[in-house]
């Protein structure tokens, strides 16, 4: 019997119309496709030799790991919250002309408010009560062509006007330089008067005169009230730097002092000159210029504390006499004058080591020498060799140079002052008033 042929298995050719067919079977259909690169190996990455230097090797940390179990893996920080400092309202009645009082060296206020207000939205209240000083153009008013002031300086205000006041330079360095020196000698104070005697053991070397360029700086440059205090036992003559408006003297004060009810009264004992500075002479009779003692000196600076913010002090030589000791015992900063000789430079450091063998260390770190070069035998010293001694000692050093007008030791008229005069009279003040403290309670 013939072998009956064999069906063909799926996914195997059949003969149809003599065209051969392919029917792949669903099982067997291979749906992927492999493509095999051969690539060359990834160059090794090249680190710069700066990056180099700084890299850190990798290194496996294994976190359950402690090298011994005796040394400390944390360290605890304290965390201490800040606060905001609340700055006293100022109050006019110590230090005020009884007018404005001074606005611009705010910096009391700035640096309680100042940061706080900075972080805060426009218009955004305070969580602190603001003091009135707070109050300022820089804040209030907008910068634009009419509110910002026209510039300083022949060339940019030549340009200002020019261009019908559209383009604005601003000022020049010179402006600049002065300005911000004015802004450093208007710094406000909080809490009471400042005193700041001027001193030095030896006379002659233009203690007077210093006390008078400091206090006709000061004046010229702050809106509140500035005084001298004539307080030499053996008759001084700060008051014969000003024009005299007025004979009475300290013992006056001390006499009056029960019928002083106000600053008009006080203001008749005074001499006041073009800057402003008051002027309140000592002792002009010999037999009773010892009288002058340590109470009455208190009594006038109690007096003058309710009316001036800033006390200027010319002490005798006397560094022993009890006036000195209430002088120094109110003392914020000192003034020490030296002239440009040896044994004036020694005196004046002498002066220091006195001060701190008896207390006063700190008022001696925070104290300013007056270098006055108008002394005879100046041009023969090493000006330069008494700076770095004084530095050495005291909080900075200031030179006052060699004025014809301070030379008649007669009276002094700022605005004829040399410009270097002035400007050193300036740098003065303002040194002064950083070392002053801008509150106390």
């Amino acid at each position: 019997m013939a072998d009956k042929p064999e069906e063909p298995e799926r996914g195997d050719l059949e003969p149809t119309d003599d065209k051969p067919s392919f029917r792949p079977s669903p099982l067997e259909v291979d749906t992927t496709l492999s493509i095999a690169v051969d690539l060359p190996p990834t160059p090794p990455k090249e680190i710069p030799e700066d990056e180099a230097a700084v890299a850190i090797d990798d290194v496996p940390v294994n976190p359950g790991f402690v090298e011994s179990p005796t040394d400390p893996t944390t360290t605890s920080v304290a965390i201490v919250a800040s606060r905001l400092v609340t700055a006293p309202t100022p109050t006019q009645s110590e230090a005020g002309r009884g007018e404005t009082a001074a606005l611009p060296g705010a910096d009391t206020h700035a640096e309680a408010f100042g940061q706080s207000r900075r972080d805060r939205l426009r218009g955004e209240h305070s969580p602190q009560p603001e003091p009135a000083a707070m109050l300022t153009a820089d804040r209030l008013l907008e910068v634009n062509r009419k509110t910002r002031p026209g510039p300083e300086g022949p060339w940019q205000r030549f340009v200002y006007n020019v261009t019908f006041r559209t383009v604005n330079l601003g000022d020049s360095a010179k402006v600049r330089a002065r300005k911000e020196l004015d802004h450093r000698i208007q710094k406000q104070f909080e809490g009471g008067t400042r005193f700041v005697p001027v001193l030095t053991r030896k006379g002659g070397v233009g203690k007077t005169t210093v006390t008078t360029l400091l206090g006709m700086a000061l004046a010229d440059a702050r809106e509140d009230r500035i005084i001298a205090i004539d307080a030499n036992p053996d008759r001084g003559t700060l008051s014969e730097r000003v024009p005299k408006q007025t004979r009475a003297t300290v013992r006056d004060v001390v006499h009056k002092g029960a019928s002083i009810g106000g600053f008009t009264d006080f203001s008749a004992l005074v001499s006041r000159d073009e800057t402003r500075l008051d002027i309140l002479a000592s002792d002009t009779d010999p037999m009773l210029s010892e009288a002058f003692d340590e109470n009455d000196y208190n009594v006038v600076a109690d007096l003058s504390a309710r009316f001036y913010s800033i006390v200027l002090t010319d002490c005798g030589t006397g560094i022993v006499h009890s006036v000195m000791r209430a002088t120094l015992q109110r003392a914020d900063s000192l003034v020490i004058v030296s002239g440009g000789s040896v044994d004036e430079a020694r005196l004046a450091s002498e002066t220091l080591t006195w001060l701190e063998a008896n207390g006063y260390t700190d008022l001696v770190r925070n104290a300013v020498v007056a270098l006055n070069t108008a002394t005879h035998a100046t041009n023969l010293v090493k000006l330069e060799e008494i700076e770095s001694h004084f530095r050495s000692r005291v909080r900075e050093i200031v030179r006052i140079p060699y004025d014809p007008q301070l030379a008649a030791g007669s009276v002094v008229s700022w605005k004829d002052l040399k410009p270097l005069t002035k400007l050193s009279a300036r740098a003065l003040a303002a040194l002064v008033v950083e070392g002053l403290p801008a509150e106390r309670a």
